[in-house]
């Protein structure tokens, strides 16, 4: 009995501790960093940063929300470069009124168009961060709080509790503020340093299982030597929202598209098996001698959503050799020093850096040339295809392995490349001539 509750008690450790664990980004986290910069009257002020120190992660429109529980009777005073949601009940002061009296307030990003007067350094995003592997400069938002309660100092005041991180959605969980040394800061000159008088870090890892049942994306799957296309999952996202979708020649369409600029934080989907807001389709398109090229396109489906900033990983062996991709910035992702098998792709700065709502402009696409290893390549086995696809950090629902396009079992590889070849050569001398 003592090893099945031992066994079990491990099992249970196991799996919470494995929800957050990424594989593709093992130490992939968003820090919440509280430095006290000077102490006040009545309290401190102190400077708020959240870096995304996630690989391929970002936190999107409509951006994050920081919420915790004082740890005594404080209150908030004055925000630059955010605010709280909710001020309070601010009744038992007569002349100054704080910010926010909340025993548990909650703070968001301010909008760009904010006054000058009220921003801070790195805010006013609209809580929108990059991920730390696609853009770190992007990456860090911050704000400053001067907090009240009397009789503060390095040795009374009691570190704020229960941090939770809303980014935008559930799905990230914050662990205990620790107290660390003390940050130091170089002045713009680079001649002196200064240092804060108090700091803690906050540090919150993100679960997909968490954030929701279902996936939020699918993968589907062609080829050039196979006809049939292998599509995404049935309800592969889910079908709880099939009676709310929109079919493409619905006229309600065009009710949607007069209000687009009033668009809800609720997703409207257009009616498909799948069911998913977003769906990736890999083709395998060209077979050469040395290298063979591989065409991806992005398809957005949600009616009432811009994904800015948009991140697609893959992983593949070949992925290792890549010679060249069209229309996507990318970098390889090496999570492990051994494992070159992953890569990120992401759009180019106002070409195809938003992926549209669903409609004529509701894709983006690409191509990538890789060299084979000609001991490992082959197109039997679905072995041209991802092993693992991820859109905005969230990892997508792959078909089953025996849908995947098949080789004829009268044709094999070399057969293919040969035929590949001549067509190519052919195509060519006719449009010469």
């Amino acid at each position: 009995m003592r090893f099945i509750i031992t066994s079990a008690f491990f099992f249970l450790v196991l799996f919470s501790c494995a929800a957050a664990y990424d594989p593709l980004d093992p130490t992939g986290n968003v820090t919440i960093r509280w430095d006290i910069m000077a102490w006040t009257a009545d309290g401190y002020t102190a400077t708020v940063t959240l870096y995304n120190f996630q690989t391929f992660r970002h936190i999107m429109d409509p951006g994050w929300t920081i919420g915790w529980a004082w740890a005594k009777k404080e209150i908030i005073w004055s925000m630059i470069g955010a605010q709280a949601t909710e001020q309070g009940d601010c009744s038992k002061f007569k002349a100054n009124i704080p910010h926010c009296c909340k025993r548990t307030p909650a703070v968001v990003d301010l909008m760009p168009n904010a006054p000058y007067n009220q921003q801070f350094a790195n805010c006013c995003k609209g809580g929108e961060v990059s991920a730390w592997g696609q853009d770190p400069a992007a990456s860090i938002s911050q704000f400053q709080i001067t907090v009240g309660l009397a009789g503060t100092s390095n040795k009374t005041v009691k570190l704020p509790k229960n941090f939770t991180l809303l980014g935008p959605g559930p799905g990230y969980t914050c662990g205990p503020a620790k107290l660390v040394p003390s940050t130091k800061f170089l002045t713009p000159d680079g001649r002196r340093k200064t240092q804060a008088l108090m700091t803690w870090n906050v540090t919150c890892t993100y679960s997909q299982f968490l954030a929701r049942k279902n996936p939020n994306c699918c993968v589907s799957f062609s080829s050039f030597y196979n006809q049939e296309i292998t599509p995404c999952p049935t309800c592969a996202c889910g079908c709880q929202n099939n009676n709310t979708c929109i079919n493409r020649d619905s006229k309600i369409l065009k009710v949607v598209e007069a209000n687009n600029s009033k668009r809800e934080n609720t997703s409207l989907l257009q009616c498909t098996h799948h069911m998913c807001p977003i769906r990736v389709h890999w083709h395998v398109k060209v077979n050469y001698k040395e290298y063979w090229r591989v065409k991806i396109a992005i398809v957005n489906f949600n009616y009432r959503m811009n994904y800015s900033v948009w991140s697609l990983v893959i992983q593949h062996p070949n992925l290792n050799n890549v010679t060249q991709v069209f229309s996507f910035n990318y970098q390889p992702l090496i999570p492990y020093e051994s494992i070159n098998d992953t890569g990120m792709f992401y759009g180019m700065k106002y070409y195809n850096d938003v992926l549209m709502q669903a409609g004529p402009l509701g894709n983006v696409q690409s191509e990538v040339l890789l060299q084979k290893d000609l001991n490992t390549f082959t197109f039997k086995q679905g072995w041209a295809f991802p092993r693992k696809v991820y859109f905005n950090g969230d990892e997508c629902m792959l078909p089953p392995p025996d849908t995947y396009p098949f080789l004829p079992n009268s044709v094999h590889g070399s057969v293919i490349s040969f035929l590949t070849l001549t067509s190519a050569w052919f195509s060519l001398l006719i449009f010469l001539s």
